[in-house]
This record gives structure tokens, C-alpha cells and sequence, in this order.
């Protein structure tokens, strides 16, 4: 039987690692791909010199991943960092099959005489990939205090469940999301012309140029603006399900999710996701699901986390009128990481299309998905109304500020749409004005004796994306985008 030889690995390494050559960089396609607006986080991450850790780059599939590493190879390169001191690897290239991240770290320095106290860059791509992966990059960080180590994968439920079992004190997680508004209108090459930063507006918030034309990109950021391909290739846009669906989200309800937890009725664990993603935004119950599924409740409770894990839906816990969680809650909204999925599965919308407002729910939700800020988000709901997001503040537990999202200018003309609002407001003492969204408003109305500010539903999505980058912690007390 013929195997590889170390000539034919070093052949791909090199190949692999072009800045290895004087003078080298990263490969063009890479290049020449606009930068996430995340690199400045990662770079400033896998800078620190944080003894005895590594970088999990995690997320959902084909959000950028792999460009995001190469450029900040390229940023390494253009500030000092020799390139025969980088090494990169796709570990689902077969070249390397059957060979240990030690081994494959150790041909690189033999190759280039680099010593085990060497400032060392490691990237290993795809790497869930390599069997007990955790173990492998544990010993490394273990052995190698001194090497830069980081690790990508879309295999996201793996990565998290590993990270979190083997990696405890090794790891240090960072989260990916999908394109964020603002991203898309960077990449689209529309910012500047769609929309006026504070400081040139004249005022302390983002201004549009033309809200019906921003509003129309908006919808197009629904249909397919949360990735990056879908937003570079005709093709895609076209056939965004076969693209995202069979090379997504399938991907991970097929193999992902039954290779790592074991599911036997993969039928079962779609359906129950195209379920949800028709439902995103909106509530559910078990109850509900387990009559329309014939499903467990205990079976529907696990397939959930494992989608969550997954980062393909977020479930919010539900509060009633008085801020308070329920003790025994069945009921619960669910919503896509990433609002384009739900076009992929059940075809594209237009902004009259009867989905538009649980879908600019899901997009103003999916805007905090890299921040842990989004754990302390939820909705309230009582026998009389409803608030669609309320943060709370989890020292005091009170409310900071709260949302209600609507694709629509109604609220802002007539008071009578706003009854759980104002209801919500009087039970509860808020630090930030109440703010209800709109397809074009914008103002500041008092409406039943209380302030409101209503802001086009757009301008907020591009102003969260904005500030999460800026900022992915933000202070509690403020509203994001005031």
C-alpha cells in the first residue's frame, strides 16, 4: 500500500503557507475580500500573551471563518511577524489524515529551525477534523506556553461541547456571527452613501440618506445578507436554498448534530427545526410542539439545545407584566441565529410579505448573537399584552430598557397599538426611554403619559451592528443605540 511521504506533507505545507517564500502574503482570493468587522477583536485576542491558552474561532458555517484567519496572517506579516513563523493548516485536507497537531507542529519548526521558545503563530483550520482534537490543543497549550494557538471549526455544537469539557482554563471561546446589517452594508459597498455618521449628522445618531432605499437593502439583508457569499455571488442570491440550505444547514442537521450526540431519527430533528424557523420570532410551547410532532417533550427539550449548540436558533424566556420569570415555563420564542435561513427553507420575502415582522424581530435579536449580552434579553408576555425585547439588568433585576419591534409606522401615529407598552411601562421603573421601531419615523413622542422614542427599524439593526463591534459589552444602563 502506498503511503505519503514527508517530502509530499512538506510540499503541502508549503503550499498552504505561502508567506513562507521572502516576500510572501496571503493568497489573493483571501486579499481581496472586504475584512469582517470583528478582525479588530480577534487580532487584539490572539495578540495577548495570555499564558497557557487558545483561541477557539467558533460560529456557524460559511460566515467567513477561514478569510477572517488568513487576514490576520496578513496583518501579522505587515507588522513584523516573519512569515516562516506563521504556520496554518486545514486539517481536512487529506494530506494530514493520520497525523497529530504535535507532529505536524514539530516538521514545521524541523523545516524552519525554529526552537520550542520561539514566538510561534498556529493556525489549525477545520479542526474538528482531527479525532479528540480538545486533547491534542490542550497538550500543545500545555507544552508550548509560549506559541500563539488558534482554532477554527463550523462544526460550532462540537467545538463548544469540547472546548467546555476538555478545555476548561485552555480555551478561550470567540463567536463569529453571521454578517451583521452594518456588515452587509459595508460589504455591498453602500455605507457611506445609505447612511450619516452622528458626527457629520449633527446629532448623536446614525441618519439615513433615503430611508426607502436603505429599507429595500434591509430586505435584502433579510433574504440572503448573512453571508458573505451569498452576498458576493449572483449565483447564490439566486438559489440561495440550494446554497444555504444543502451547504449549511443541512451540513449540521445531517452530520454535525448525529455524529457528535448520537440522534437516530435525523427526520425527526429537521422537522422539528423547520418548525422553528418558520416560527422565529414568535412564541412556542412544548406543549404545542409535542402534539403537532408526536414528539417527547423531554426528546423536543434535547433537540433544542442541540440547535442552539448549534448556533442555529436562540430560544428567550418569557416574563410576565411585572419583569418576573415564570416558574414552570413551557412557552418560550425562538429565533434563527440569522434571519436569511428562513428564506433559504421557505423561499424570499418582499417587505409587504406577511413574515416581515417576526423576521426584523429576528434580525434586531440575531444583531447581539456574539455578545453574552444576549443572555440577558427576554420578552414579556401576560393575558393582555406583550413587549417584544426587555433587557434586564441581572444585579438588581430590574428593567433597563425594552423594545417593541414593528415593520410599520402605525404605532407612531396612533397610541392605541402601543397598549402593552405602556402597560409594561407603568409596572415597571426603566433607566432608558421605551423604543418602538418604525418602517420610516423617526422621533420622540410622549404617548400615554410616557416618552417614546421611535426609530426606523433599519437605522437600529445598522446602528446595533455598529456599536456590537465597537463595544460587545455594553453598558447596561444605556440602551445601545442611544
Amino acid at each position: 500500500m502506498l503511503q505519503l511521504t514527508e517530502n509530499e506533507i512538506r510540499s503541502r505545507l508549503a503550499f498552504d503557507n505561502p508567506w513562507w517564500e521572502p516576500g510572501g502574503h496571503i493568497e489573493t482570493r483571501y486579499a481581496e475580500l472586504p475584512k469582517r468587522a470583528y478582525l479588530g477583536q480577534f487580532n487584539e485576542l490572539i495578540s495577548k500573551k495570555t499564558a497557557n491558552r487558545a483561541v477557539i474561532l467558533m460560529g456557524p458555517r460559511r460566515v467567513g471563518k477561514t478569510v477572517m484567519v488568513h487576514h490576520a496572517i496578513q496583518q501579522m506579516l505587515d507588522t513584523g511577524t516573519p512569515g516562516t513563523a506563521i504556520l496554518y493548516l486545514s486539517l481536512e485536507t487529506p494530506v494530514y489524515t493520520g497525523m497529530s497537531l504535535e507532529q505536524m507542529l514539530n516538521l514545521f519548526m524541523h523545516m524552519h529551525g525554529l526552537q520550542h521558545g520561539a514566538d510561534i503563530k498556529i493556525f489549525f483550520d477545520e479542526i474538528q477534523y482531527l479525532k479528540n482534537w480538545e486533547v491534542h490543543l490542550k497538550s500543545l497549550v500545555d507544552s508550548y506556553p509560549n506559541f500563539t494557538l488558534v482554532a477554527t471549526g463550523s462544526a460550532a455544537a462540537a467545538l463548544r461541547l469540547k472546548s467546555r469539557e476538555s478545555g476548561a482554563g485552555r480555551f478561550t471561546e470567540f463567536m463569529l456571527p453571521p454578517l451583521t446589517f452594518a456588515e452587509y452594508l459595508m460589504f455591498i459597498g453602500r455605507e457611506s452613501e445609505l447612511v450619516v455618521p452622528p458626527e457629520a449628522a449633527g446629532g448623536i445618531k446614525y441618519r439615513a440618506t433615503n430611508i426607502e432605499a436603505l429599507n429595500e437593502e434591509f430586505v435584502n439583508y433579510l433574504n440572503y445578507g448573512g453571508y458573505p457569499e451569498a452576498v458576493f455571488s449572483a449565483i447564490v442570491r439566486k438559489d440561495s436554498a440550494r446554497y444555504i440550505k444543502s451547504d449549511i444547514i443541512d451540513k449540521v442537521l445531517l452530520r454535525d448534530l448525529p455524529s457528535l450526540y448520537g440522534i437516530n431519527d435525523i427526520q425527526e430533528l429537521n422537522q422539528l427545526f423547520n418548525v422553528l424557523a418558520f416560527n422565529t420570532g414568535n412564541e412556542v410551547s412544548l406543549e404545542a410542539l409535542a402534539k403537532r410532532s408526536g414528539v417527547s417533550k423531554n426528546t423536543l427539550r434535547r433537540y433544542m439545545e442541540y440547535l442552539e449548540a448549534a448556533f442555529l436558533i436562540k430560544r428567550v424566556h418569557r416574563l410576565d407584566e411585572n419583569a418576573r420569570h415564570f416558574r414552570r415555563a413551557t412557552a418560550f420564542k425562538v429565533y434563527l441565529t440569522n434571519p436569511s435561513m428562513r428564506a433559504a427553507l421557505f423561499g424570499n420575502i418582499d417587505d409587504e410579505h406577511q413574515a416581515m415582522g417576526a423576521l426584523t424581530e429576528t434580525a434586531i435579536f440575531s444583531q447581539w448573537i456574539h455578545s453574552d449580552f444576549i443572555e440577558r434579553l427576554h420578552y414579556a408576555r401576560w393575558k393582555s399584552g406583550e413587549v417584544d425585547l426587555v433587557a434586564v439588568n441581572p444585579g438588581s433585576l430590574k428593567v433597563d430598557w425594552c423594545i417593541e419591534i414593528k415593520w410599520s409606522d402605525r404605532a407612531a401615529k396612533d397610541p392605541g397599538e402601543l397598549k402593552g407598552l405602556l402597560h409594561f411601562c407603568a409596572r415597571n421603573e426603566m433607566a432608558s426611554m421605551p423604543v418602538v421601531t418604525t418602517r420610516t419615523i423617526a422621533s420622540v413622542k410622549v404617548t400615554g403619559g410616557y416618552p417614546i422614542e421611535f426609530w426606523p427599524v433599519a437605522l437600529m439593526a445598522y446602528e446595533l451592528g455598529r456599536k456590537m463591534v465597537q463595544t460587545p459589552y455594553p453598558n447596561l444602563m444605556r440602551p445601545m443605540w442611544s
